[in-house]
């Protein structure tokens, strides 16, 4: 059995799509079917020229996201998963998932899919309601959503989740029920219920400074409480801030991001973590594509991560989960005192923000909902307990002479070997 640690996840970036949706600010581009062919060789040869250094790992997940995958084509997802098969370990048992959008799936294109070793579809829906799919600039309607659901029965999937959004534009706590209890009678195994974001430079952000009215922070706030209750109440455990399955249904990849395990992502603007090392690809189709046939460069950022940022990691995305944090595990991987945090973790808990279980801490739905603020804190508290933690340390070694700590109001000595 390879360990955990030898696990690899890998991403695969599809930026083309029919139409961009109006507050998509994923790298995702329109009427660029031109340069799919060319797409396709570049990601072939990058995934050709990593494999090697990925020796000791295995691949148990691989993730189609986008873009529109599905508007790719299959023949082209096809060839990519049989590069990866013989480019990578591929785990027998591997999640394989493909995003896909309900107007360019049928039975034929995913009953290949299936063929080929995919076995978990990512449907976005979005809303059942066609007038908010139509303010959105949506490709679909609902009727097309749950052909799509049938059509992937129909090929045997056994592993659906479907994103559906709240706080859409003209949506009120009767239409975002009703889209919730029509998502639900589609019965997927996964869920991702993602409240609206108004990204700067969107056609969606131009509209709201030209006056559209969005469902305020506190409608928002009873949309995503009554859902979680609903949520529960049909079979779905949440796991994540936005994300909630059945049984056994999770998705694995998706964990990665959020436990920190390593995954490699290939395509523009697709991020990495992997060595201890975080990189990212331009965002520019034409630019990566030169540079991987080219031999240029594709990097655009790379950093190696300290073990004191993993820590921060740690706190900012297991918090994100229900899994949460837990005190051995935080002092064991990152030398680092969790009193602090505790205490800030009972203030939490008082307010109905946190729960503990022994020594393991989470935020509930009610904290989930101001996550960012709770998370920062944490992080100001880590960062100060870190301080504390090392000044003692540099004291010690500049009564040793190793170093000089200045004072307050000191100046530095002059170093006569720089100019």
């Amino acid at each position: 059995m390879v360990p955990l640690s030898d696990k690899l996840g890998l991403y695969i970036h599809i930026p083309f799509c029919r139409s961009k949706c109006d507050y998509c600010d994923f790298y995702s581009l329109a009427g660029r079917e031109n340069r799919m062919d060319d797409y396709q060789k570049a990601l072939l040869a990058h995934m050709k020229e990593t494999g090697p250094l990925t020796r000791g790992y295995q691949v148990d997940t691989v993730y189609f996201g986008g873009g529109t995958p599905s508007f790719y084509g299959e023949k082209r997802l096809r060839a990519l998963l049989s590069a990866v098969g013989k480019h990578f370990d591929l785990s027998k048992d591997a999640e394989i998932t493909v995003e896909c959008n309900p107007d360019s799936v049928d039975k034929k294109m995913l009953a290949a899919l299936h063929r080929a070793g995919v076995n978990r579809l990512s449907l976005g829906v979005q809303s059942a309601r066609d007038c908010e799919l139509q303010r959105l600039h949506r490709p679909h309607d609902f009727r097309q959503a749950w052909a799509a659901v049938e059509a992937a029965r129909a090929a045997k999937f056994k592993n659906l989740s479907l994103d559906v959004i709240y706080g859409l534009p003209g949506q009120d706590m009767a239409a975002w029920q009703d889209t919730v209890e029509q998502v639900l009678a589609l019965e997927p195994e996964h869920l991702s219920c993602y409240g609206l974001k108004v990204e700067p430079g969107t056609p969606l952000d131009d509209r709201v400074v030209r006056g559209e009215v969005l469902p305020d922070d506190d409608m928002q706030a009873d949309m995503y409480l009554w859902m979680v209750d609903r949520l529960a109440a049909a079979g779905y455990r949440q796991y994540e801030i936005s994300n909630f399955a059945r049984s056994g249904f999770q998705s694995r990849h998706n964990l990665k991001y959020w436990m920190g395990r390593p995954y490699i992502g290939f395509g523009p603007g697709a991020h990495s973590d992997f060595g201890g090392r975080r990189y990212s690809f331009v965002r520019d189709l034409d630019a990566y594509i030169t540079g991987v046939l080219g031999g240029g460069a594709v990097i655009d950022e790379s950093e190696l991560i300290p073990q004191r940022e993993r820590g921060g990691e740690y706190l900012m995305l297991r918090l994100r989960t229900t899994r949460g944090i837990e005190e051995w595990e935080y002092r064991r991987e990152f030398f680092m005192n969790f009193d602090p945090l505790e205490q800030k973790l009972e203030e939490y808990e008082r307010q109905g923000w946190a729960e503990r279980h022994d020594r393991r801490w989470n935020l509930t739905a009610r904290g989930f909902l101001v996550s960012n603020q709770l998370i920062g804190d944490l992080l100001s508290l880590q960062e100060e307990s870190t301080l504390e933690q090392t000044l003692p340390k540099l004291r010690q070694m500049e009564r040793g002479g190793e170093v000089h700590v200045l004072e307050e109001g000191e100046s530095p000595a002059p170093d006569s070997n720089k100019r």
